[in-house]
């Protein structure tokens, strides 16, 4: 019985500290720390519809520089990195465009990579049909699955879909809203500049990079460095959060990397615990996917939970850049002061965090005919730290002494200021 009671007595003393403290809030990785890293997943994705047969490349066709592009990279791939191959417009020489437009396949299944295999699929391949680049794209998603780390595709055209819908650049935006964790790089075969936009705006969209490949040297190098890039990079991709419209329902965030979609001249909130001694320290970007309007901005606050501010951080655009940032940092040392008493230590020795409230604005406006959804991709880093206060500014003084100060300053610069006349008056008069 006494046992019983003493087991009691410890439960309800564990929850009342868990009261005292606060939820926990979420981190950023946090969904399986244990579970080892994933090896680098890429699948490349091959254009092999009938433009490839132009021999703009080097003297060469664009299909013969690509493939031997392939084979380069496939000699020099990591070990650990798990590979695919999809092509599109491989397969089929008719004319009926619906057919034509179903025509890709995934020749190389994502796995530990046979060189051998590879290389074989990619030399047998010859340009035939039409350019499903949107149904492309959605197939090697599926073909790379989801899990804890990132994966890439990286996309290898010389023309834009001829086979819309779906839009390639509005299926990018919907792996993107998906939360996958995909970042698809593209790589232009053709200097037209209408691909050179819808290439852009695919990339743009999953946080990926767009180059213009005007040779074989260049076409092999940049794959190399984009499948290193998976290697080296994404090993823990931004956590997917979903920001409420007010603070109260808004999600408790740890520090770590975040990302969110956020509508065009919406307001996204998250809120942050942070105990006396602590610095908040944050960051938002928000990425240009799509035409917007010019002069926009973003707006990163912090507030009280009573909807007082507490610090901004603020950042503006005209239209030349594709991403706008904005942070703030910020301590509770002066509420500290003021609110000596909620701030104090409980009766369990625990010490109560404060809730402060992020919230993202922006200014953007589509332009017309750009489509509202999803909303914009947004990254927010979060961090909490040990408070650095600022160093303190020159104090001129408070009150009465802050008075005489600045009434002995207006009589010296008056006597100078007269001395200084009567000289000049002086010195005319005699010349």
């Amino acid at each position: 019985m006494i046992n019983k009671r003493r087991s009691s007595a410890v439960l309800i003393g564990l929850l009342a500290m868990t009261a005292l403290i606060g939820p926990t809030p979420a981190r950023a990785g946090d969904d399986n720390p244990e579970t080892p890293a994933e090896p680098p997943k890429v699948e490349l994705v091959l254009d092999v519809s009938g433009s490839m047969r132009a021999r703009d490349i080097d003297g060469r066709s664009r299909i013969s520089v690509a493939q031997q592009a392939f084979n380069e990279v496939v000699d020099a791939l990591p070990d650990e990195t798990q590979l695919g191959i999809r092509v599109l417009g491989a397969t089929y020489k008719g004319d009926d465009k619906k057919q034509g437009c179903l025509d890709t396949q995934q020749i190389v299944p994502v796995g530990p990579v046979d060189r051998t295999q590879a290389k074989a699929a990619v030399a047998t391949l010859r340009p035939t049909g039409f350019t499903p680049v949107g149904l492309a794209l959605r197939s090697a998603a599926q073909d790379l699955g989801t899990g804890s780390t990132a994966r890439r595709i990286v996309l290898i055209t010389d023309g834009e879909d001829t086979c819309a819908p779906p839009d390639p650049c509005e299926v990018a935006r919907e792996l993107a809203a998906q939360g996958t964790k995909l970042v698809v790089d593209t790589l232009g075969l053709a200097p037209d500049e209408k691909v050179r936009r819808q290439l852009l705006c695919i990339a743009a969209a999953t946080g990926g990079t767009y180059t213009a490949a005007q040779s074989a040297d260049e076409l092999t190098g940049r794959i190399k460095q984009l499948v290193d890039r998976a290697r080296d990079t994404y090993t823990a991709a931004p956590t997917v959060v979903g920001g409420s419209a007010e603070c109260d329902k808004a999600p408790l965030l740890g520090p770590g990397v975040y990302t969110d979609r956020e509508a065009f001249s919406e307001h996204r909130w998250y809120r942050v615990p942070v105990r006396p001694g602590q610095e908040l320290r944050a960051s938002v970007s928000v990425a240009l996917d799509r035409p917007v309007n010019r002069d926009y901005g973003v707006l990163l606050r912090a507030t009280a939970p009573d909807g007082r501010e507490l610090v901004r951080g603020v950042d503006a655009g005209s239209g030349r850049t594709d991403v706008v940032s904005a942070g703030l940092r910020w301590s509770a040392a002066e509420e500290e002061a003021a609110e000596e008493e909620s701030a104090s230590p409980s009766p369990t020795g625990t010490v109560t965090a404060q809730t402060v409230c992020l919230v993202v604005s922006n200014s953007f406006a589509p332009r017309p005919g750009t489509e509202a959804t999803p909303g914009m991709p947004v990254e927010l880093t979060i961090d909490v730290v040990a408070a650095s206060p600022a160093p303190a500014g020159p104090d001129l003084g408070r009150g009465w002494a802050l008075l005489l100060l600045l009434t002995l300053a207006g009589l010296v610069t008056g006597l100078l200021a007269g001395l200084l006349t009567r000289w000049w008056v002086a010195t005319w008069r005699e010349n």
